[in-house]
């Protein structure tokens, strides 16, 4: 080797050279790791095992792109994931996390997530490996993308199972993650926090009730109303996490009743239901499941509902031919939650004329099979309840069997009682459409007809059944005429008068 080549600066410059070389071939890989067709290439290539050292290396711009190049891998390709985790490489981020800056911190807790994002289990190895402790610490850091960063990996962490849920709860960021609303910056005011307490909400009632005990609900309610349409949905998915507990025990049926009441008391019906009018931004969907849970839980609160508007805005997401099917779904489950508990609760579904929306969603071939279930169901809840004889006249005559028996078992309760229902149950020619409908005995349709033909003179029953009118005439041609001897024998007296004044003219 020459006197020059061995000279401080050229030996400098052999270390300068390496050193870009590693950060090309990180920012390389991190670019490449973007696009989710490349990572079987990358990963037969051996890029992970060439990764490995680099997650420690001595330049911190190195370190960093390796940690996002094995980030954006491992949320791409579940296997990735798990190699990441087999090989210690996770271990390696976990240990470094608060050794080095801020860039550091934000690029690890997004491998932190984009790990725990798969499944339950390996978001259980995350947690078992310690990482809830490094992710709490990080809330409580000055670089606010840093507890964005650490609230999204909580709620990517929490939103797998109860048993985890509860873990991010035992780890006492809940106080830390209501704090982070405070925070100036619109980055970490927007989704991470809503999305993290709502992943912890949704796992068991008792995690709600400590969400809302711990103040998350006025900010919710706040942030419906936010200019960027991804925080009005993860606001709107809070406050759906936060209602739609129901179980079977009492206890908690009364607790659970009591979250969606401290809803609607601190004026969360009235923001959801503006949030329906919304046809972009996906917030549709959470807003109207969570007026749904609302609703669901009481009569009282399903007024509640009503009386913030919400039946004139889910019948308009009916209505609306454009709307998706994850929409319409929602919508019809919602108004089966509303309508389910009382004849006036049915009436004002009733009257904004949905159910025969919800009938045409139902007929109608093209339609999923998803709407076509919920908008059976919304039906079905809505006419058990519905005394309201002008909504029923149209399904009398459209609906199918399995819709129609529902629709004549409400007749069946009307008609009894009601002598101007049964004039125009006649006139509108109802009584006719029934006789019309074929039954097989012993059914509960075949039943319900019975009581509605018994509410009735059995002559107008025999009159509109179908072929009475044929019966009568075979009646007329066979009858025998039976004319008095008067007028076969002789031609009556003013008959032959008028006939003697015409021959004398």
């Amino acid at each position: 080797m020459s006197h020059s080549m061995s000279s401080p600066r050229n030996i400098q410059l052999v270390f300068e050279t390496y050193q870009k070389a590693r950060l090309v071939f990180v920012q390389t890989m991190a670019e490449l790791a973007t696009r989710a067709t490349n990572v079987k290439c990358l990963e037969s290539a051996g890029v992970l095992e060439l990764l490995r050292p680099l997650l420690s290396d001595a330049c911190s711009s190195v370190r960093q792109c390796a940690v996002v190049a094995a980030a954006r891998l491992c949320e791409h390709d579940e296997g990735v994931a798990r190699q990441l985790l087999n090989e210690g490489m996770v271990t390696i981020t976990l240990e470094n996390l608060h050794k080095y800056n801020v860039y550091y911190k934000r690029s690890a807790l997004y491998l932190i997530r984009a790990v725990a994002k798969h499944n339950e289990e390996l978001a259980g190895v995350i947690v078992r490996l310690g990482a809830l402790e490094h992710i709490v610490s990080c809330l409580e850091d000055f670089d606010t993308q840093v507890k964005e960063n650490a609230a999204w990996a909580l709620g990517y962490i929490g939103k797998h199972s109860e048993s985890l849920a509860g873990l991010v709860v035992d780890a006492g960021t809940l106080p830390l993650l209501v704090l982070a609303f405070q925070e100036p910056e619109m980055s970490l005011k927007q989704r991470s926090t809503l999305c993290a307490l709502g992943a912890v909400a949704g796992a068991r009632l008792e995690l709600a009730e400590a969400v809302v005990a711990g103040g998350a609900l006025p900010p919710a309610l706040l942030h419906t109303g936010h200019d960027a349409a991804p925080v009005r949905r993860a606001a709107a998915c809070l406050l759906r996490d936060i209602v739609k507990h129901s179980v079977d025990v009492r206890y908690f049926i009364i607790i659970s009743s009591m979250l969606a009441q401290l809803v609607v008391n601190t004026g969360g019906s009235r923001p959801l239901v503006e949030l329906l009018s919304e046809t972009a931004g996906g917030v549709r969907v959470p807003s109207c499941m969570a007026l749904g849970f609302i609703a669901g839980q009481s009569d009282q609160l399903a007024m509640a509902v009503i009386e913030a508007k919400a039946i004139p805005a889910l019948v308009e997401i009916l209505q609306n031919t454009e709307a998706e099917d994850a929409e319409l779904c929602a919508a019809a489950w919602t108004i089966g939650h509303i309508s389910k508990h009382s004849p006036q609760h049915s009436l004002a579904i009733a009257v904004a004329n949905a159910l025969p929306r919800l009938l045409q969603l139902y007929t109608n071939p093209k339609s999923s099979g998803e709407v076509r279930a919920r908008a059976s169901c919304a039906l079905k809840q809505s006419l058990q309840c519905c005394l309201h004889r002008p909504a029923l006249e149209p399904l009398l005559h459209a609906a199918p069997a399995c819709i129609l028996k529902y629709v004549l078992a409400q007749y069946a309760k009307i008609l009894p009682n009601d002598a101007r229902a049964r004039r125009l149950f006649v006139t509108t020619g109802a009584l006719k459409r029934v006789q019309e409908i074929d039954t097989v005995p012993g059914t509960s349709l075949k039943e319900y007809i019975n009581i509605i033909n018994s509410c009735f003179p059995e002559e107008i029953v025999r009159y509109y059944t179908p072929g009475y009118s044929d019966s009568l005439l075979d009646r007329v041609e066979a009858y025998t005429p039976q004319i008095p001897e008067l007028f076969t024998d002789r031609v009556p007296s003013d008959c032959q008068s008028e006939l003697t004044i015409e021959n004398g003219n």
